[in-house]
C-alpha cells in the first residue's frame, strides 16, 4: 500500500484499468471516512450510512471497471455527489427529509473530544454541542447540508457545488445564510459556545 501512498487518484484509476486491484484498494482508503462522514451526516443512522456507503462504493467500483469515468482530478467531488444522489434518493422513497440528530443520539461531534478533559469540560462541551444540533435542526436543508459538507466532510465549495448540483456562488450563499441563521438563532436564545 506504501507504494500507492503518492500516487494521484487519476494514477491509482489508471493501475486499477491496468489489472492492480491494490490501487483500487489505496483509493477507497484514502477516501472512505470522507465519503462514510458524509453519507452519515446526510441520514444519521450508522446501519444506513453503512449500508449506502456500500452501495455507493459499488457504484463507483462499477463506474470504473467500465471505464466511465471522466472526471479527473475530482475524484472525491465525484464519489460524494454518487453518495448525496443515493441519500437523496432513499429520502424520496421515504418521502421525509433528514434531520442532523442521528437515530441513536449519537454526537456528530465526538471527533472534538479530547481525552484529557476534566468531567466539567465535557459537560459543558456536550451541552454545547446539543446546542449546535437543535440549532442545525433548525435550518433550512439546503444551508444545513453545506454547512455539514463544508465543516465535517472538509470539502471546498467547488466540491460541496458539484456533490449538490448547484452553482459555487448558490452554495457560498447558503452557507452565508446558514451562519447568519445560527448567529441570529444564539443571539435570539441566548447561546454562548
Amino acid at each position: 500500500m506504501r507504494r500507492f501512498h503518492h500516487y494521484t487518484d487519476i494514477q491509482l484509476i489508471h493501475s486499477f484499468h491496468n489489472g492492480d486491484v491494490r490501487a483500487l484498494e489505496a483509493l477507497i482508503i484514502r477516501y472512505k471516512d470522507k465519503l462514510f462522514s458524509s453519507i452519515l451526516f446526510l441520514v444519521k443512522d450508522k446501519y444506513l450510512a453503512e449500508d449506502l456507503f456500500q452501495e455507493a462504493f459499488i457504484r463507483i467500483i462499477d463506474t470504473l471497471k467500465q471505464n466511465r469515468y471522466n472526471e479527473e482530478g475530482k475524484f472525491l467531488p465525484w464519489a460524494i455527489r454518487i453518495a448525496h444522489n443515493l441519500c437523496v434518493d432513499h429520502f424520496r422513497k421515504l418521502k421525509r427529509l433528514p434531520t442532523i440528530v442521528d437515530s441513536d443520539n449519537n454526537d456528530i461531534f465526538e471527533w472534538l473530544q479530547v481525552a484529557d478533559d476534566t468531567p466539567e469540560q465535557k459537560m459543558i462541551r456536550q451541552q454545547s454541542h446539543a446546542r449546535v444540533h437543535n440549532m442545525l435542526q433548525e435550518l433550512p436543508e439546503e444551508q444545513r447540508e453545506v454547512i455539514v459538507l463544508r465543516h465535517f466532510g472538509d470539502l471546498s465549495f467547488k466540491e460541496i457545488a458539484e456533490a449538490t448540483n448547484c452553482s459555487i456562488n448558490t452554495a457560498l450563499g447558503r452557507m452565508r445564510y446558514g451562519l447568519i441563521n445560527l448567529r441570529r438563532m444564539m443571539t435570539e436564545k441566548q447561546i454562548a459556545l
